[in-house]
């Protein structure tokens, strides 16, 4: 085609009317909500990492320490189960936007669950345990069952 053939403009200005008006459609509900939905995703697609756990042992106990930062007292749960155990974090959010131009609002809520489990190599004692949380610093002391010692003898036969 020529470069000064009629047709062009009218090419022209139809490509650029179909650009408008796709670009009218991404912002109009509900396809700007679901492209927002994935841009969020994008931006922070696993919010919530694995929880980070150090463990210790002395001769009469454990000592775990989690770190969760932003997480309330309320929101851990501690469990022990066949010489385990197990620390799960439930966080949920919820937000409202309302946007008064368009008299619409938008809710969005999230419920993101974390757990580890720590399996002990002795018994443990689950009557002694102790669990405190400061500045998102879990730290759980759990003591052993004291075993019994058993003393070998020489046999002399």
């Amino acid at each position: 085609m020529a470069p000064n053939h009629p047709d062009r403009p009218k090419r022209h200005e139809a490509l650029e009317q179909w650009f408008k008006s796709m670009n009218h459609i991404m912002q109009e509900k509900p396809v700007k909500g679901i492209l927002q939905s994935i841009d969020d995703f994008f931006k922070q697609p696993f919010p919530y990492s694995p929880i980070h756990i150090d463990l210790y042992e002395t001769d009469t106990e454990y000592e775990v320490t989690a770190e969760l930062p932003g997480i309330k007292k309320d929101q851990i749960s501690i469990d022990v189960i066949n010489n385990s155990l197990t620390i799960t974090v439930n966080k949920s959010e919820s937000s409202t936007e309302v946007n008064d131009i368009n008299q619409s609002q938008r809710h969005r809520s999230s419920m993101q669950k974390s757990s580890r489990t720590i399996p002990f190599s002795q018994p443990i004692n689950e009557r002694k345990i102790r669990a405190s949380y400061i500045d998102g610093l879990l730290k759980i002391k759990i003591a052993k069952k004291p075993g019994k010692k058993i003393d070998i003898i020489i046999d002399q036969d």
